[in-house]
């Protein structure tokens, strides 16, 4: 391939640097972090921006709230490829005070700032994440957020795929199933290749998602669902949506299918290979006697009646769980009060002792280097792993986005070549 290919990125609400680390290690010559943003609100300590900037040289790294950044900022940084991580907020949008125009909705939802990003960079390629029950949320009206979201990629012409992917199921060594979102430009090269298959195809085989995490070729439980054409009007999404979205789908120009798939496992990593040698552990990490104590309670059935602040009784029941975590499985979803005394906590038990997970093993189960959060409090450690994903699937994305972005160029050169003869 002639000259040196980039893809420039901006990564946004980055947190400790997931998206960037698992670019970086699909291919670190071609993904450029032109621009990283990371602000926690409310806090004088900023560890996640110094744990960013600790790992990473290049690039503007801005630690200012995203809706402060002036669009200009966007204009100029011209990225191929937004990155990032948002919250599940709601997205929903009313009418003004006429009643004629839809506005958007609550003060600080980060959703809208993703839009203004994009309405002032124009980038070819979107890849967000988010938790699973985006999908599903409001409770009170299931699907409309998401649905919103589509509608803004829509009106923003872009095309969109989804997955939820928990990361045990392709070998990895969390059971954290997260939401990712790839969105791709209607007039790039890309969309046009994708228009040849149907949105089955798609799904199933010849998409985004498909290639890098395959799936079986038909539908969990017959759970399949279709929408000819997705509203663009938000405001009326807002009042009148209906539909329900699977683990798996793709819209392109408003059309929606949405399909429960199956992945086509590998074996996941155990906890066992990510621990570290018993001799290294620190003494602190082990549990004493009393938190043996509260852990068997935390972990163990119960049922206990409680009262509300108005009076009234009523029972509490949560069903046991096991008083250690298996050594020879996964790691379940990592929380951010991971490290505590709290029933969602991983114990270890190792020679006839048990322990928490030291803060380097909770990074090995999110795929970061070891010590990737050195510099902070054990707690804050915790806390960001708890926060951060799986940058193994996003190392996948990486390499898939390369086929994609790069590969064919080489094929075009190729082809020009051999016309040229």
């Amino acid at each position: 391939m002639s000259g040196e290919k980039k893809i420039r990125v901006i990564e946004l609400f980055a947190g400790v640097g997931g998206f960037r680390h698992g670019l970086e290690k699909a291919n670190k010559d071609l993904f450029e972090v032109v621009w990283g943003n990371q602000w926690e609100p409310s806090r004088k300590a900023q560890d996640a921006f110094d744990c960013y900037s600790r790992n990473f040289s290049s690039g503007i790294h801005s630690n200012q709230d995203i809706g402060s950044v002036p669009d200009s900022v966007f204009q100029e940084l011209a990225p191929d490829l937004v990155v990032g991580g948002f919250p599940c907020q709601d997205y929903s949008v009313a009418r003004s005070l006429s009643g004629e125009k839809g506005i958007q909705g609550k003060k600080g939802v980060l959703f809208w700032e993703i839009e203004r990003v994009l309405q002032n960079s124009h980038p070819k390629y979107v890849i967000l994440e988010n938790v699973d029950r985006l999908l599903k949320a409001p409770s009170s009206q299931r699907g409309r957020d998401f649905a919103i979201m589509l509608a803004t990629f829509n009106n923003l012409d872009y095309n969109v795929e989804w997955r939820v992917i928990n990361a045990a199921d392709y070998g990895h060594a969390q059971r954290r199933r997260r939401v990712f979102i790839f969105a791709y430009k209607k007039d790039i090269a890309y969309n046009q290749e994708q228009k040849q298959f149907g949105l089955d195809e798609i799904l199933y085989k010849n998409g985004f998602f498909a290639k890098a995490f395959p799936v079986l070729g038909t539908p969990y439980k017959n759970r399949i669902n279709r929408l000819p054409c997705l509203s663009t009007d938000r405001v009326d999404l807002t009042e009148n949506f209906k539909f329900e979205f699977h683990t798996t789908g793709v819209m392109r120009d408003g059309e929606i299918l949405t399909v429960h798939t199956e992945p086509v496992e590998k074996s996941p990593t155990p906890l066992r290979d990510i621990l570290l040698p018993e001799e290294v552990v620190d003494e602190k990490f082990y549990l004493t006697e009393s938190m043996e104590e509260k852990f068997k309670y935390l972990r163990g059935s119960k049922k206990v009646e409680r009262t509300t602040a108005d009076g009234y009784k009523y029972m509490f029941s949560e069903g046991g769980m096991s008083p250690t975590d298996g050594l020879n499985l996964p790691g379940r979803t990592m929380l951010t009060s991971e490290g505590s005394v709290n029933r969602s906590t991983h114990i270890v038990e190792v020679n006839g002792r048990k322990r928490f997970l030291t803060p380097i093993e909770c990074e090995r189960l999110n795929g970061f280097a070891d010590n990737w959060t050195a510099g902070m409090t054990d707690r804050m450690r915790y806390f960001c792993m708890g926060n951060a994903l799986v940058v193994d699937l996003v190392e996948r994305m990486g390499q898939e986005l390369e086929k994609i972005e790069v590969h064919k160029d080489e094929d075009h050169e190729i082809s020009q070549l051999a016309f040229s003869l």
